[in-house]
């Protein structure tokens, strides 16, 4: 019989791809720039005039949740400083690990001690 994968997100500690450049505003939002690169991102931006950089802002709780992640404290952690800054928040923990799992699968975090692609 085949063990299911169960993962507790409570233990794992978010870190920033150092691949992926971002800046802050000057209303504080976080900008995470992306860069496309490889032959078929080459041949979009030439003849489909895409980007060759995206800028994404970030929302508030984007914003909180990226500064939030210092390579050091766990969704746990994370999570009750969440809950703290923003009290009215239905369901913080469910949407903090959805938005970390968004995160992570477009590599823009990855968790402590996983291998990188």
């Amino acid at each position: 019989m085949k063990k299911k994968d169960s993962k507790n997100y409570l233990d794992f500690i978010p870190e920033k791809n150092p691949e992926i450049e971002y800046e802050t505003g000057e209303d504080g939002i976080i900008t995470v720039l992306i860069e496309w690169k490889g032959f078929y991102h080459k041949l979009a931006q030439r003849f489909f005039r895409r980007p060759r950089v995206s800028e994404i802002k970030l929302d508030k709780l984007g914003t909180f949740v990226w500064n939030s992640i210092d390579d050091k404290k766990d969704v746990h952690a994370i999570s009750k400083e969440l809950e703290a800054e923003f009290p009215s928040m239905e369901q913080p923990l469910t949407r903090l690990i959805k938005y970390l799992e968004i995160l992570h699968d477009n590599h823009l975090i990855y968790w402590k001690g996983e291998k990188r692609k």
